[in-house]
């Protein structure tokens, strides 16, 4: 008789996003782990959602309790892997919908994902307990604010980005007053709501976090050097950056990041496997916090998959790790 567990992989998406899902998805695909556990592929689009047999048949999955009609069985799962980045699959959306189907998943819950998919919310959670982030300005479609205030309120230069999503698709950097308001546009196309962020001058690191065992582990993190004015969407995508991992630094510097990263998990009550952006501003020797990614990518040019193998781990390991402790969330 089969004992192992059975796991839906969740792919695509609803959103611009859907393209990046499935670059992580061929990653993860080649590295789960099918002797520990029967996966099946899902891919969530919005013309519904889908298990395709070996034949090439789609099938549409039942939404009611989240089961494969198969002809001779209905597939059940023990545990669902989420690689869905954007929504619904990083906005809580999904985690909520399992949540009441009693399903574990990979992810931060629905709460986490929902808040820290804004941007805004984040950093206002941040500041509250005490983790430094940039000054900012939440801006709404139907009531956005004049560029001259906005120059008013924050210093130059500033980040302009929509509010919600990632892949840093919409942002620009803004130095002077007089291109916010294309950029407000650039971003408002993107989303109804736009985050205007105040520059902070520093190195820029990236470190992956995840629970084992109920421990905080903090991966080898990264020092992002780009060739763009920032770490845009080419830069991240299109090979128009360098990755150090792990990054270059004076052991006080990393502990500070790796300090920062675990409150950051804890105040955030996160689960699976996040990545958090900070500046280390050396001015103030202190890393900011500027956004969390509770769904981050797993594709072959991406952060996390990096800094697992400069720990020394396998992928196979790692999502071994990820989906094992899932399964142990009750």
């Amino acid at each position: 008789m089969n004992t192992r567990p059975v796991i839906a992989f969740l792919t695509g998406g609803y959103s611009g996003e859907a393209e990046i899902s499935y670059k992580s998805a061929l990653t993860i695909e080649k590295n789960v782990d099918t002797d520990k556990f029967d996966v099946y592929q899902i891919d969530i689009r919005p013309d519904g959602w889908w298990y395709k047999t070996a034949a090439g048949v789609e099938i549409a999955i039942d939404k009611n309790d989240f089961t494969i009609p198969l002809e001779t069985k209905r597939i059940h799962f023990d545990a669902v892997l989420i690689g869905i980045h954007g929504t619904p699959g990083e906005d809580g959306k999904l985690q909520g919908y399992f949540d009441m189907l009693g399903i574990p998943y990979t992810s931060c819950d629905a709460a986490t994902s929902a808040l820290t998919f804004n941007k805004r919310y984040t950093v206002a959670v941040a500041a509250f307990a005490g983790i430094k982030v940039a000054r900012s300005l939440h801006l709404f479609k139907d009531r956005s604010m004049a560029p001259a205030s906005i120059a008013a309120h924050l210093q130059m230069p500033v980040f302009v980005k929509p509010n919600n999503g990632g892949s840093s698709i919409g942002m620009s950097k803004v130095t002077d007053p007089g291109d916010l308001a294309n950029a407000l546009e650039k971003a408002f196309r993107e989303d109804e709501q736009v985050l205007v962020e105040e520059f902070i001058s520093g190195r820029e690191f990236t470190i992956g976090v995840f629970r084992q065992k109920g421990e905080i582990v903090t991966l080898p993190f990264t020092e992002v050097i780009t060739k763009k004015e920032f770490f845009d969407f080419e830069a991240k995508y299109e090979g128009l950056s360098e990755e150090i991992t792990p990054a270059q630094v004076d052991e006080d510097v990393a502990v500070k990041i790796r300090s920062a990263a675990r409150r950051v998990y804890e105040v955030f009550n996160c689960r699976g496997i996040i990545r958090i952006d900070f500046i280390y501003n050396e001015l103030e020797a202190e890393p900011y916090m500027l956004e969390i990614n509770t769904v981050p990518g797993q594709s072959e040019a991406s952060i996390v998959p990096q800094q697992v193998r400069a720990m020394g781990w396998t992928l196979r390991d790692f999502y071994s790790a990820l989906i094992e402790e899932a399964l142990t969330v009750k």
